[in-house]
Formats: structure tokens, sequence, C-alpha cells
């Protein structure tokens, strides 16, 4: 397989012109991709950086065998590759002289990618500590016994409700981020719908988002409840909430991502009816005789 074979644009939608058909036609497994270009559309690229993002796609036979997207400064996020195509991926974007400072992909790709890319530059890899769980609902099953209280979908007028739980979910998991009025509209967080399991006094105890469906598929995003309320069902109540609404606005596949050493929230969520579609990983690059961004 020649380096030439992936065709390399900087252009959103002449990508999805190209590939779309391919994303979709396993929504789950591609979340990441049918989910940040259609960030990309929606907020254009200047959003995300002054460099413009790198998309490509590999057709043999008149088919799409494989993809990728590239933010500025962030890692390559390619579709599942085989040796080869992760191998003549890595040659492109080396002959390109093109920097990468990670990737991040289902378990097998990301390694692959690793090994080629070393190859190819001298870049060393960086397995990430956190490994992540991609989940794909089955048969949606809600929790029993069911907590008491009562689920409150989140409007325009709760953003202040909403940057707070959001702000909390960021500071548990580490995310580096700035939330207020003025910066909401630039982050992950803006595009998603919430809603909040309330106690029977309207208490707050437990938030979820979504994101909108996007290519037939819907990504659960941003489970928390804070820690000293944990233990009493409500997460479970709030994304069987949200995953009903997913399933409800018409996605074919609701899929959510989960920290594999977190043995909590792995259960919870098979016992919600989701099941492991992938395992998934990032490697950081470091050296290497890549010169520029």
């Amino acid at each position: 397989m020649r380096p030439d074979d992936w065709h390399l644009t900087e252009d959103v939608d002449e990508f999805l012109g190209l590939a779309g058909g391919f994303l979709r036609a396993r929504p789950g497994l591609h979340v990441m991709p049918l989910t940040w270009t259609a960030r990309l559309r929606a907020r254009g690229a200047a959003a995300f950086g002054v460099e413009p993002p790198l998309f490509g796609l590999l057709e043999q036979a008149g088919e799409v065998r494989a993809a990728f997207y590239r933010l500025p400064s962030r890692a390559l996020v390619p579709t599942p590759l085989t040796p080869e195509q992760a191998d003549s991926l890595a040659a492109r974007l080396a002959a390109l002289g093109l920097s990468l400072p990670a990737v991040s992909a289902d378990d097998g790709t990301a390694a692959l990618f690793a090994e080629a890319w070393q190859r190819h530059t001298g870049a060393t890899p960086a397995l990430r500590s956190t490994r992540l769980g991609l989940y794909r609902l089955g048969t949606l099953t809600p929790p029993d016994p069911h907590p008491a209280g009562r689920s409150r979908l989140l409007g325009e007028q709760d953003l202040d409700d909403v940057m707070y739980w959001c702000g909390e979910f960021a500071r548990a998991t580490g995310e580096d981020v700035s939330l207020d009025a003025g910066s909401w509209a630039g982050t992950r967080y803006a595009d998603k719908t919430y809603t909040l399991w309330e106690t029977p006094d309207g208490t707050p105890v437990s938030v979820a988002g979504m994101n909108p469906v996007i290519g037939g598929q819907v990504q659960v995003d941003v489970v928390y409840t804070p820690s000293h309320l944990r233990g009493h069902g409500y997460a479970g109540a709030v994304t069987a909430e949200v995953s009903r609404a997913a399933l409800a606005a018409g996605a074919r596949e609701v899929v959510l991502f989960t920290d594999l050493a977190n043995p909590t929230s792995n259960a919870l969520y098979q016992r919600l009816g989701y099941r492991l579609l992938a395992n998934w990983s990032g490697y950081d690059f470091a050296g290497g005789s890549d010169k520029r961004e």
C-alpha cells in the first residue's frame, strides 16, 4: 500500500462528502470523527486554532476503507486501521513534516500507528495511563429499584446551573477548562443537552448530558454525581433518562466512554444495557525528526 493512496484535505465538507457514508455505516465506532466534524461545520475551523484541521481517507476499489481527522495541536484520531494502513498513513504524514503530539484510537489501531510513527519519524510513543472503554447501548434496562425523585431537562434559562455542574465534572476528571458565560460557547460542553436528577424535595443530585444526533448516533457525555451523594442510584437513573431521550430523538446507536479503571461506572453502564464496543487508548509522542505543526 502506497502512502499517496491517502487522500488528504483541509476542507471538512469535502471530507464528509467523500467519507460521510463510511462513517455513518458504523456510527457508534466512528463517534469521534462524526462528532468533531459536526462541531467544525457548526463553529468554523477558526474556533479550534490558527492552523486548519487535517482530514484524510483511504479509498480502494471505489470504497472508503479508513479515515482520520486531526485538529491543530491535538491528537490524530483514525478509524480502525490494519497494519498496512497504519504504516502507509504514518509514512504519508511523516513525508509532509507533520508534527503529531499524540494518537487516540481503539487499542489496536493506536498501538499500530504509534509503532509506525516511531519507525518513520523516530518519535518515542508513551502509552497514556488512562484507558477508556467505548460502550454501545443494547437493550435499555432502567435501574431497579429506582431511586426516589425525578428527572428535569435543563434549558437555556438554566445556563448557570449547567456551567456549575459541568465545571464540577471537569474538576473531578482533571480537565483543564474554564467555564463561564464568556468562554462557554467555545467549549465542548456547549452543544449538549443536560438532564438533572432531583430528589423529591427538588435537590439536584446528579447530571447527565448528551450530544445531538449525529450520523445516526448519540454520545452520552458528562455523567457526574458529587462524591458524597454516590451509592444511591442517582447516576443510573439520570443516565437511563438521557439514554431513553437519545433513542426517542432517533439515534440508531447510543454510546459513551468510561474510564476502564473505574469498576463502579463500568458495572453501572452494563446494568443499564451498555456493552463494550472497543477499548480505547492514546499514545503521546516525544522527539523524532518531525519539525512543524
